[in-house]
């Protein structure tokens, strides 16, 4: 039988390159190799090179289970035109974007807006909203037979494209080898909507930025090797020798991840990465490939398909700029079988602890806890050229962790040992990866629940019974230091710039002895980093919001200071599910009211639909949830129109 969950190991030291065209080049990604202390990164040889290492490297590193720990199922807690836009574009409405880490990178959302429309992805359909008439013009249904509507999905738009990305067929982390149909639907938005292109790469769907028109897509596969079913009082080392014994007997083909590729004219093409465009290091498992596919929206599917391009590695975290893009990974969480997306995309416990989420622990020797750190140029057109690879010690939060300026790489880990943990921030070249300076102790005994990187300052909270707020000085990257601590109760679990000199935090409240009381919005003034200061707190009791562990959720609206903040409150005689409106100015956050959208009724129940995300287009706020689409005056909050998606 097959693994039920494909997890993977990776060994430490792990460092990758790829081949962005051929092994005759002399080097991947067409740059020479870059040494890093002991790790080499070549390309191989050939296919039967690449069999070889890859079988004894897998060989060495299955176990009684296959690949990682025995099956660990978990479910996720639910809840910019381009130039080729039309010219309609450039009289759009003032609007703002659904939250992005960097400044034109765009990321995967459920809703995206020009101004002119909203379109959102919901229920495996794709809807147009006229932001004038206010009404669905179009829709399409991108659903297959079979599949559950309540399959996730996000979209990118740029122009009269969209790139809509169906993470799988079950409700599971998005860095978590979901078990259904990974697809990739490019569809064509001018006029009545249609498909003009369908990807389906081997393997789960990790994460995607954009640049411009041009997506990169990054998916993980792992060996499509078939492992006996275990017998009933087997010993795990005979398990382990049979299993050995089937990866090395299995060929090149179930390593090479594959791509099927439907056009606008229904011709289907398949193929498999070539094994010139496969890279690996010194020291590598063999038990996972992670490929980069590429599609440019404004010309859509060509002939090359997505250029895609493999290593070996495993990847679980994205960090993108306009140069550059970045994809990590933590050896220790892959071989247990736990990918660290388990830990970034769910709100804190209610009472937080700096132990480790429990896992079945592998038979396989695990690594240490470290981050590899892998670069892409992504500047050029086609494929990323691979840049470098590093490793700092620990793992990260999330991708808010990582941040490149002025040529280096500034990464926030902690590292827990049996004893105790303890956070760093390391600043890496950004075009060797290799170290230049780092700053550590932050939080002892703590864990990192949000970081900031702005310009050469960096803001990181560490927590366990108190919040300390960090700040640090970063414009020597050799020489980084902790220049200011405020330590308060509670924690923010992500931090956003707000005016000059000031910090905005959402997150929990919490007693003196760590136990969290409801949500937090608090604002600090961070004008003198040796003295950071919190000018105001708005506080709600019993309350939580997705803005904690998803950035995309949070509104902030610079030129007015409007805020808007998804949130749950749920007590013994109190229930209230909406989107909090605030005004953050340069001293105060002040509540001006609060969001609902219209209850529904299913069978014989009713509900408060809970808000996903929050745009600005024009004078009014746009709010989005699962039933549907609302708009609201933004200075009275008055509704003004309801658009059911359903």
């Amino acid at each position: 039988m097959k693994t039920l969950i494909r997890t993977a190991l990776t060994a430490a030291g792990l460092a990758t390159a790829i081949a962005a065209c051929s092994s005759s080049t002399g080097s991947p990604g067409g740059g020479a190799p870059v040494r890093l202390d002991a790790v080499r990164l070549v390309s191989y040889s050939s296919c039967d090179d690449m069999l070889g290492g890859l079988r004894e490297h897998a060989a060495a590193n299955v176990g009684p289970w296959g690949f990682g720990g025995p099956p660990i199922y978990m479910m996720r807690d639910n809840a910019m035109a381009t130039p080729e836009a039309k010219a309609k574009s450039d009289a759009a409405p003032e609007h703002s974007t659904t939250n992005v880490h960097e400044a034109g990178v765009d990321e995967p959302d459920v809703v995206k807006t020009d101004g002119n429309r909203v379109i959102t992805v919901n229920g495996g359909t794709l809807r147009i909203i006229d932001t004038a008439t206010r009404k669905v013009t179009a829709s399409l249904d991108l659903t297959k037979q079979g599949e559950p509507a309540y399959t996730p999905a996000d979209l990118l738009v740029s122009g009269d494209r969209a790139l809509v990305l169906f993470q799988g067929g079950n409700v599971m982390y998005k860095s978590f080898a979901p078990q259904g149909e990974t697809r990739y639907v490019l569809v064509d938005l001018a006029g009545e909507p249609k498909v003009i292109g369908t990807v389906k790469p081997q393997g789960s769907y990790v994460d995607a930025r954009m640049v411009g028109s041009t997506v990169r897509i990054v998916t993980r596969s792992q060996p499509d090797i078939e492992f006996p079913p275990p017998k009933d009082n087997t010993a795990d080392p005979e398990r382990v020798k049979l299993n050995e014994d089937v990866v090395r007997r299995a060929p090149i083909d179930a390593w090479l991840p594959k791509v099927e590729i439907t056009d606008a004219s229904g011709k289907v093409s398949k193929a498999s990465v070539p094994c010139e465009r496969v890279s690996h290091p010194d020291d590598y498992t063999g038990t996972s490939l992670m490929t980069v596919h590429t599609i440019d929206l404004a010309q859509g599917l060509t002939e090359a398909g997505t250029d895609p391009i493999a290593l070996a590695a495993d990847g679980d975290t994205v960090y993108g700029t306009g140069q550059s893009l970045y994809v990590t990974s933590n050896p220790r969480w892959w071989s247990r079988g736990v990918p660290v997306g388990a830990v970034e995309d769910v709100a804190p416990a209610t009472e937080p602890t700096t132990t480790e989420p429990t896992a079945t622990k592998s038979p396989v020797k695990e690594p240490p806890e470290e981050t590899e750190v892998h670069r892409f140029d992504i500047g050029k057109a086609g494929p990323p050229s691979y840049v470098a690879s590093g490793k700092v010690p620990g793992r990260l939060l999330n991708q808010y962790s990582l941040s490149e300026y002025e040529g280096n790489l500034r990464v926030a880990t902690t590292l827990t040992t049996e004893k105790s943990s303890t956070s760093s921030v390391s600043v890496l070249r950004a075009d060797t990866l290799a170290k230049v300076g780092s700053v550590g102790g932050l939080g002892e005994g703590e864990r990192i629940y949000s970081v900031r990187f702005i310009g050469p300052v960096g803001y990181c909270v560490t927590f366990k019974q108190v919040d300390p707020l960090y700040t640090l000085d970063l414009r020597d990257p050799s020489a980084p230091k902790v220049t200011g601590e405020l330590k308060i109760t509670g924690y923010s679990a992500y931090l956003h710039p707000g005016n000059e000199g000031r910090l905005i935090g959402i997150g929990q409240e919490a007693s003196e002895k760590g136990r969290t009381l409801g949500t937090q919005i608090s604002l600090f003034d961070v004008s003198d980093p040796a003295n950071p200061k919190r000018l105001s707190q708005l506080f709600q009791k019993d309350s939580g919001s997705e803005a904690e562990w998803d950035p995309h959720a949070f509104l902030y609206w610079p030129k007015t200071g409007l805020s808007v903040i998804p949130m749950n409150t749920y007590s013994e005689n109190r229930e209230e599910v909406g989107a909090v409106v605030l005004k953050i100015d340069d001293s105060a956050v002040t509540k001006v009211g609060l969001i609902q959208h219209p209850v529904q009724k299913q069978r014989d129940q009713s509900y408060q639909p809970g808000i996903q995300r929050s745009m600005v287009i024009g004078d009014a706020i746009w709010t989005v949830s699962y039933d549907g689409v609302q708009v609201n005056d933004a200075t009275t909050l008055a509704k003004q129109a309801w658009i059911p998606l359903h």
